[in-house]
């Protein structure tokens, strides 16, 4: 069985991009990509066609995650092609939400997976310093370890 995951943050450039990447690096070193498809979209549509932020790429690799994705917006046909919709915080989700047709994909928080970090949301480093790129991806590496120990099984 094959189950899809959307990762949405509000313009797919910071978050929800590192989020797929680390992702998809885990989902690959389980060798699980022919059971996980990923992809990583928009709450607004600011930056579709770019790809991520030039700052969260650069701390990404340094923690070994290449970022690849480009930017888009999400769209109602998400919800049938994704089985799991994941928000990196409260206005993403309630955005998500306000697009939901009522069937479809199940919506989560991120902070939903998260053993270590005890947080309510992946706050967006867009405005901060590379310390800042650095504590999402810290939180993005433990809910997406969470993540794959759930559906590792499938």
């Amino acid at each position: 069985m094959k189950i899809s995951i959307l990762f949405v943050c509000m313009g797919n450039i910071c978050r929800s991009p590192a989020a797929e990447g680390i992702f998809r690096r885990m989902v690959a070193d389980a060798d699980l990509e022919h059971l996980i498809e990923i992809d990583s979209a928009g709450t607004h549509d600011y930056h579709t066609g770019c790809p991520a932020d030039e700052r969260m790429r650069r701390v990404a690799k340094s923690r070994g995650y290449e970022l690849e994705s480009i930017a888009r917006a999400i769209a109602v046909e998400d919800f049938l092609r994704f089985d799991l919709i994941i928000t990196m915080d409260e206005d993403n989700y309630n955005r998500v939400m306000n697009l939901h047709p009522g069937h479809g994909a199940q919506v989560v928080a991120m902070v939903d997976y998260c053993e270590v970090h005890e947080v309510d949301k992946v706050p967006d480093p867009y405005y901060g310093g590379e310390a800042d790129f650095h504590t999402v991806i810290d939180i993005l590496e433990d809910g997406c370890s969470n993540l794959l120990k759930r559906y590792a099984s499938i």
